[in-house]
């Protein structure tokens, strides 16, 4: 009897040093993270505004975190492709997603049948970065300013065409916010693509467009492209010259691309806040704040407690304005 009441304290013993060092373990785990690559998923293809902002950003988590991030290109459906990857891999900080409006507030309210839902399948770990976009006509209309196109759209009911370079992009989605807090309506033109769709304005087969200020900034300074106002609230600071829409008669108007960094849902806190130094450190380094700022970025670096708030009124303002101005799927 005695000898097995110590061969049981000795298992249990056994157990309880087992469960010590099995604790130990973990928490030199969580404490090691990362101690191998990430993948930073990017729903566009190479080249693109959305992959170059993934490859700064990549390259700047690895030297600050210490471990190299492999961007992974899954384009297609407005990003949703990546999204949807996103938010049924491991919760372990080691797959990423690097979504945009387009995918994460705007796709959710067109197709309803999504896999994933951008509030309750991710964690959003920080708002990186926006650009505003440029609201341009061709200089061969006698329009300068925000009232001008409002009056010539008022006076053209229905009959005014604009471009942009597809369904649910946020070239679509400006205008159909300017035109709902203008009162006015238009005719969506859109194009596979950002270069044709410019290039039929340049032409003046198209009257008008919203774009990516940074693309259409060489057009405008070249006189080819007349800028009549800019998506954001306040003026950028790559064109200070140009007015706001807000400013110019359509208060609280903003409409932005932006780009964020997301972890699916499930991820730990401690993983989350290591991240989210992580892309502090990253956007402080003044390297990297010149080489976003070059492409006309704004640095945006908000927390994820901000970003979460941020993303929540988004869903609501873009999806109320899908609703409302009957976009769908083609």
């Amino acid at each position: 009897m005695q000898k097995r009441m110590r061969v049981r304290r000795h298992l249990l013993g056994a157990a309880m040093a087992i469960g010590i060092l099995a604790a130990g373990s973990s928490a030199h785990a969580q404490g090691a993270y990362p101690d191998k690559p990430t993948t930073l998923l990017v729903g566009f293809s190479a080249g693109g505004a959305v992959d170059n902002v993934a490859r700064l950003l990549g390259q700047g988590l690895g030297q600050t975190l210490g471990q190299p991030y492999v961007i992974e290109n899954r384009a297609g459906a407005t990003g949703t492709i990546a999204a949807e990857a996103a938010a049924r891999a491991q919760p372990d900080g080691y797959t990423l997603l690097l979504g945009t409006q387009s995918t994460m507030v705007v796709a959710p309210g067109m197709y309803p049948n999504l896999r994933f839902d951008p509030i309750k399948s991710f964690v959003p770990v920080s708002l990186i970065s926006s650009v505003p976009l440029v609201l341009v006509v061709n200089p061969a209309l006698p329009l300068h300013n925000v009232q001008d196109v409002i009056k010539y759209l008022k006076d053209n009911k229905g009959q005014v065409t604009y471009a942009s370079s597809g369904l649910g992009g946020p070239q679509h989605v400006s205008a159909e916010l300017f035109a709902a807090m203008a009162g006015v309506q238009m005719v969506h033109v859109p194009y596979k693509g950002e270069s044709q769709a410019i290039t039929d304005v340049l032409g003046n087969q198209i009257p008008l467009m919203f774009s990516n200020l940074p693309t259409l900034l060489p057009h405008i300074r070249s006189g080819k492209l007349r800028a009549i106002a800019v998506s954001s609230l306040q003026r950028s600071p790559t064109a200070p010259e140009i007015p706001t829409v807000a400013e110019s008669g359509l208060p609280g108007f903003e409409a932005l691309t932006w780009f964020g960094l997301y972890a699916p849902a499930g991820t730990s806190p401690a993983v989350v806040q290591k991240l989210e130094q992580g892309v502090k450190t990253t956007l402080a380094d003044p390297a990297m704040r010149e080489k976003m700022e070059l492409q006309g970025m704004k640095i945006e670096g908000r927390d994820s407690a901000a970003f979460k708030t941020y993303m929540q009124a988004e869903s609501v303002k873009w999806g109320d304005l899908i609703r409302k101005s009957g976009i769908k799927p083609e």
